[in-house]
């Protein structure tokens, strides 16, 4: 069993993608949404994966995560996942010590972004900040993504 350890941003402005390394398609559904136990299956570019998560805990929480095969993951997002599905642009950049995960919705969540940074504990200092970044939203229920599916 994994640790998830990460803190949440909101994004205030674009400049993420001027220096972002890469840039991926995600498309994530839900089987269970229950905050103490979320299922997730997600399509990361041309990788799939199954991700079981416990509660959260300020910001940390247990996680297990294992690749399934693509088309797999494309019938359960179709049959078995709760509507809507996420649709979501991932930019992946360095700063600092820590690689951020920046987060561009589509659809419905349309000029939603947000940022992670996953931490190797609850102690790690995150700044000094990119400038990109805004106010935490780490603890806001509002923008856990198993919520935000739901909207």
């Amino acid at each position: 069993m994994a640790k998830e350890i990460e803190r949440k941003y909101l994004v205030v402005n674009q400049k993420y993608k001027n220096v972002a390394v890469c840039a991926t398609d995600i498309l994530q559904g839900y089987i269970s949404r229950d905050p103490k136990r979320t299922v997730r299956v997600r399509i990361k570019g041309d990788k799939a994966y199954f991700t079981v998560k416990g509660i959260t805990k300020g910001c940390v929480r247990d996680e297990w995560e294992y690749e399934i095969d693509v088309d797999d993951a494309r019938q359960m997002l179709d049959r078995v996942a709760v509507p809507p599905i996420l649709s979501k642009t991932r930019y992946i950049v360095k700063h600092g010590k820590h690689t951020w995960e920046v987060d561009e919705f589509h659809g419905r969540l349309d000029g939603l972004v947000l940022a992670e940074v996953e931490l190797p504990d609850v102690d790690t200092e995150v700044g000094p900040l990119p400038d990109f970044i805004g106010d935490e939203v780490t603890r806001d229920e509002r923008y856990y993504n198993s919520n935000l599916s739901s909207l």
